[in-house]
């Protein structure tokens, strides 16, 4: 149970995106192009497990002082750090061989191969800078849109990556709003770089961003490239899931104060997984009905 708990995949929805160039694309029932999508999903899943280990044992002494974090496996010491460092190098190895044997491709190593040595980076060291932790992770969202662009066989379109960052800088900004209330509350310091910000700024940034996704996602359903090419001319109807859905995640963030984890937040929040079913069959309708 705790080495499950290690590799958190829970976390795997986050590599879901993978799937949205394929899906835009409409080639979804595409079998060829599917099916190396399905593996490249697994490939790095199992390398973000490899990375979501590497990090808990950077972040150990951290994590101890954390009233959530504390009773995660290394934290709590039920798993010693020697192991937890074997099984790191063990999913690393393994997602590669996997990708190795079945899609032996030049590029999609690189590319899973520059995100392993980011996401190391970022623990060792890139975490702790205000500001480039918060795009770091909006950056490796867009590597899993070019992971699964390249898996796919399909070129990604420039909205696709625009909406993919904004969005994720929204989520983990909300993120850091909780640690940076933990700690002016606690006075507990649960993450590096929590005192280079504060709920003022957080709370603004939230919003800014917000507001600007927003108006971006709008400005992508009326483009006349993106409604040509759906050949519909209402794709704007999806904005009403995108709204209601940002108008929750801000309640759940400023009101209820429980946006810790989007993973955990997505996974149980009712209204939130109606949005985005919502949002998914509108958008099945309008690229394959």
């Amino acid at each position: 149970m705790d080495i499950i708990k290690l590799i958190r995949p829970t976390q795997w929805c986050k590599n879901l995106f993978v799937f949205l160039p394929l899906f835009f694309a409409g080639n979804f029932g595409d079998m060829s192009r599917l099916i190396p999508c399905i593996v490249i999903f697994f490939v790095i899943s199992l390398l973000s497990s490899s990375v979501y280990v590497f990090n808990d044992l950077c972040d150990a002494q951290f994590d101890s002082r954390h009233p959530e974090k504390c009773h995660r496996p290394i934290a709590s010491g039920r798993v010693s750090k020697a192991k937890a460092f074997a099984i790191f190098i063990f999913l690393a190895i393994l997602s590669f061989v996997i990708l190795a044997v079945t899609i032996p491709s030049v590029e999609l190593f690189v590319m899973l191969g520059v995100y392993l040595l980011l996401n190391l980076c970022y623990s060792l060291w890139l975490k702790s800078l205000s500001l480039i932790d918060l795009f770091f992770i909006s950056v490796c969202f867009i590597l899993r849109i070019l992971i699964g662009a390249a898996a796919a066989q399909v070129e990604p379109s420039h909205w696709i990556i625009v909406m993919t960052f904004l969005l994720a800088l929204f989520l983990v900004l909300a993120k850091r709003r909780d640690d940076v209330l933990k700690f002016e509350t606690s006075h507990i310091v649960v993450r590096r770089n929590v005192k280079s910000y504060n709920l003022a700024f957080i709370d603004h940034a939230i919003t800014l961003v917000a507001a600007i996704t927003l108006v971006s996602y709008i400005m992508y359903t009326v483009d006349d490239e993106i409604t040509q090419r759906f050949d519909c001319n209402y794709v704007y109807a999806t904005s009403i899931f995108v709204l209601a859905g940002l108008l929750r995640y801000l309640q759940i963030t400023f009101v209820e104060k429980n946006s810790g984890s989007p993973t955990k937040v997505v996974l149980h929040d009712r209204f939130l997984q109606l949005c985005i079913v919502g949002w998914i069959l509108l958008f099945v309708f309008i690229i394959y009905g």
